[in-house]
């Protein structure tokens, strides 16, 4: 249980710098939305 409490963390609430200190998941779910608006605007 403590090691998927800590993959938890680490993908949904540790800030990460290069990215604009955003979680992961945040930049990840950005990253797929942009790609969905480029599609719909093609």
């Amino acid at each position: 249980m403590a090691t998927l409490e800590w993959v938890d963390w680490f993908n949904h609430h540790r800030l990460l710098v290069p990215i604009g200190n955003m979680p992961a998941a945040e930049a990840e779910a950005r990253y797929y939305q942009q790609r969905l608006e480029l599609r719909r605007a093609a």
